[in-house]
């Protein structure tokens, strides 16, 4: 069986409020003290997807969020 790295992120608000999201991993124990300060955050707008959504397709939606990101920072 083909496996995928994913990471969930937890984010609590002031409020008391709490997200998780699913994402590429993004920091690991082997970089966990070297440059993981968070600079920025972005979210992008609510998307609904079907709840039986792969895991490829949501891996390719993750992946192009990825390079909207990065295009905007250019």
């Amino acid at each position: 069986m083909k496996t995928v790295n994913l990471q969930l992120i937890t984010i609590g608000l002031e409020n008391g409020q709490q997200g998780v999201f699913i994402g590429v991993p993004l920091i690991t124990e082997a970089n966990s003290e070297i440059d993981s300060q968070v600079e920025e955050i972005w979210f992008s707008g609510v998307q609904e997807i079907p709840d039986d959504l792969s895991v490829n397709k949501l891996m390719h939606l993750i992946a192009s969020q990825l390079c909207r990101c990065r295009a905007s920072l250019q």
